[in-house]
């Protein structure tokens, strides 16, 4: 798939079938993850790959704003350590993964991390230290359905030249 096309094409997935995700196409997402932009070359990110359909519950049950994670087959957990730029750098490796997802025809959905009120008990039940901050659980599966397109605003409605 072209690169626009899987940016046009990405959407929202909360639904999946429970045909498992190969490991080699979870290695490839967490791959174009880590090749994501990132200030001053730092590379704050850690990837935690959750298959375990326990986990996955567990997940789900704890993130309030991503019940869903308990019906995906897979969920990566984006960690940076503290770093000046540990949030701009996370959400770049979490935009990666969601393009490449869709590339890969997968389901995903970005839930919230940093600043939330699970972020303790994602980290304690994932084993991640201290200093590390939660940036993102992105869940991933096959869509259960046709992926439907939300409308987003149109390019002139966003675009000012010069000034706003």
């Amino acid at each position: 798939m072209d690169t626009f096309d899987s940016i046009a094409k990405r959407a929202s997935v909360r639904e999946y079938k429970t045909k498992p995700i190969e490991k080699a196409l979870l290695e490839k997402l967490v791959d174009a993850g880590r090749r994501a932009p990132t200030a001053r070359h730092v590379e704050p990110w850690e990837f935690i790959v959750v298959t375990a359909k326990e986990m996955l519950e567990k997940l789900g049950q704890i993130a309030n704003s991503g019940t869903f994670i308990k019906g995906s087959t897979a969920c990566i957990v984006i960690f940076c350590r503290e770093t000046k730029y540990y949030l701009e750098d996370g959400c770049a490796a979490t935009e990666n993964i969601l393009i490449a997802a869709s590339d890969l025809g997968l389901g995903a959905c970005w839930v919230a991390g940093d600043k939330k009120p699970y972020v303790e008990e994602v980290a304690g039940m994932l084993g991640v230290p201290s200093g590390f901050k939660l940036i993102s659980m992105i869940s991933l599966g096959w869509p259960s359905s046709e992926v439907k397109q939300v409308k987003n605003r149109s390019l002139k409605d966003v675009t000012h030249w010069e000034r706003f």
